[in-house]
């Protein structure tokens, strides 16, 4: 996808907490923008991540809207409250005796975008009207 945009995507690999640090050293001066996969591990350091992120000037893009809250630039995911209740759901239903391959496999129907003024300020990206408008929560 990226090349399709003209972009050139380089991976960096976190297996733990100390490797952060390291990645955004192997990165510092080589990338223009940052984005997140977000697991437990990232979940956990994302303080430190958004941290890195802002003090080595990165646009940073995160899963999750707490990475937003943490200082990260913005973020673009599911409803993940959203899904936690359909995940209760499908579990009543089958405590309530309904096989697992009866129930219908369901797609996230809800996406939020969160926008941190303050990190855009501080990296002194403007962000557009039109995306501020699409935004659920700035």
């Amino acid at each position: 996808m990226a090349q399709a945009l003209g972009l050139e995507a380089a991976l960096i690999e976190i297996w733990q907490s100390e490797d952060i640090a390291a990645g955004f050293e192997a990165i510092r001066g080589k990338a223009d923008a940052l984005y997140v996969v977000s697991d437990a591990l990232m979940a956990a350091n994302r303080t430190l991540i958004t941290t890195l992120a802002l003090s080595a000037r990165l646009p940073t893009m995160l899963s999750y809207g707490d990475y937003v809250a943490a200082g990260g630039l913005m973020s673009y995911g599911p409803n993940y409250a959203n899904l936690f209740r359909q995940a209760a759901d499908m579990v009543d239903k089958i405590l309530r005796g309904t096989k697992p391959g009866d129930i219908p496999v369901e797609q996230p129907s809800k996406f939020e975008l969160v926008i941190n003024l303050a990190t855009a300020k501080a990296l002194g990206i403007t962000v557009p009207a039109s995306l501020l408008a699409t935004a659920v929560t700035v």
